[in-house]
């Protein structure tokens, strides 16, 4: 029985998706719920699964063709068994064998390996995949690289931060060998977003940015005494995003204007808090969306986090998990940034900024003493937010880092 592989129904903000990659060729034996295709949107990666077991017989739109929601992509024969040319079998002795398991030549590849090997000159019958049915993860190439012996070409570990929902990643750097080389690389439907989104905050938007900083040694003794505890209780590490997210939570309720948006002529109050943050993944910075954080716990924010930076490793995140949000928190001090603008993401009226923590010398009390700084950053949109309301706030967020017995007291 023949089988229509179509793109899957996308949200009513995406209009079109483009074929990012075929993982089988016509002819190929798969199994349900493998892999056939990946579509990529302006957010994620859509992975297009194997409706049964069978053999794919046609390929309908290639890749970087544009396609549109439940647009035909190929057709698959359910119950059918692909057979070798050169195995010598006869498709009725094909029959009564179990289908093969697609292995490192039929396994699918991520679509940050694939670009790993292309840069290094790999191909995935090099290298053995540890991912489910073969699957080749980037960390796979890496460690063919490693074992090889070779330099690997990788991509720049540097991203800048931004407020959109996803920051590309850096390309992989040009080698330099006297040859006045270039490369003209198509941009991908993501970074055209992003630019798109980027140069509409910096229009639309009346953006200014207030500053502050934060002493982060309270915060880091109450991490160092009560981690063991944390981690034994709920299974997970105590980290210091949870406690900004909770801050910041606190200062939403006290400013709703922070928590605002603008729609035409009306602004947006929010009755909930709804906190997108940053994670990394092979693709640049995603920015999924903490639910109800007033409701949530410090553990329940930081599984959350924990298994958001782990679905976007693997491309997993979901529309759902990208959409909407109140406010952003976007930490560059994983990279190392000690000072940065963020910029803001519509209809969301601010974004805090977090930075490197870093020792420097501060007058506590009269006496100048070395404590572990962090400098904050608040952009914000000046049409709906007052320049006194927005340092205000960003203060509240230090006190209560200053002081995360509040956040704990609710006082």
């Amino acid at each position: 029985m023949s089988t229509e592989i179509k793109v899957p129904v996308l949200p009513e903000s995406v209009a079109d998706a483009t074929i990012l990659a075929w993982q089988k060729k016509p002819g190929d034996p798969v199994r349900r719920d493998e892999v056939l295709v990946e579509v990529e949107t302006d957010k994620v990666v859509l992975e297009v699964p194997a409706p049964a077991d069978g053999v794919l017989t046609s390929i309908v739109a290639d890749e970087g063709a544009v396609v549109t929601a439940q647009e035909l992509l190929g057709t698959l024969e359910e119950g059918a068994v692909a057979v070798q040319a050169d195995s010598g079998a006869t498709a009725a002795e094909a029959s009564n064998e179990p289908m093969a398991e697609t292995g490192t030549t039929g396994g699918a590849t991520s679509p940050s390996a694939r670009q790993l090997m292309a840069e290094n000159n790999l191909s995935a019958d090099q290298i053995s995949g540890s991912g489910k049915n073969g699957r080749i993860s980037k960390a796979d190439v890496q460690a063919h690289i490693g074992s090889s012996g070779a330099t690997p070409v990788v991509p720049s570990a540097s991203a800048g931060l931004t407020s959109a929902p996803a920051a590309a990643q850096a390309p992989a750097p040009m080698p330099f060998a006297g040859d006045r080389t270039e490369r003209r690389v198509p941009m991908s439907r993501l970074r055209a977003r992003i630019a798109e989104r980027l140069l509409h905050a910096s229009q639309s938007t009346a953006m200014l940015t207030t500053f502050n900083e934060v002493d982060m040694q309270p915060m880091k003794d109450l991490r160092s005494e009560y981690k063991d505890q944390f981690e034994k209780a709920h299974g997970v590490r105590l980290g210091f995003m949870s406690i900004f997210v909770k801050a910041a939570t606190e200062a939403l309720k006290r400013f709703p204007d922070i928590n605002a948006s603008l729609d035409g002529d009306d602004v947006v109050y929010h009755g909930f808090c709804d906190i997108g943050i940053a994670v990394s993944s092979d693709r640049g910075l995603v920015v999924p969306i903490l639910r109800d954080t007033e409701n949530l716990s410090l553990a329940n924010i930081e599984t959350q986090i924990g298994e958001y930076a782990g679905r976007a490793k693997e491309g997993k995140l979901g529309m759902d998990d990208l959409t909407g949000g109140t406010f952003t928190i976007t930490n560059g001090g994983v990279f190392g940034s000690l000072m940065s603008t963020p910029i803001l993401n519509p209809p969301q009226s601010a974004i805090l900024g977090m930075h490197t923590i870093q020792d420097r010398p501060v007058a506590i009390n009269g006496e100048v003493v070395i404590r572990p700084m962090m400098y904050l950053a608040l952009s914000y949109d000046h049409r709906i937010i007052d320049g006194q309301g927005a340092v205000t706030f960003l203060k509240t967020i230090k006190e209560l880092v200053e002081e995360p017995a509040k956040i704990l007291l609710d006082i």
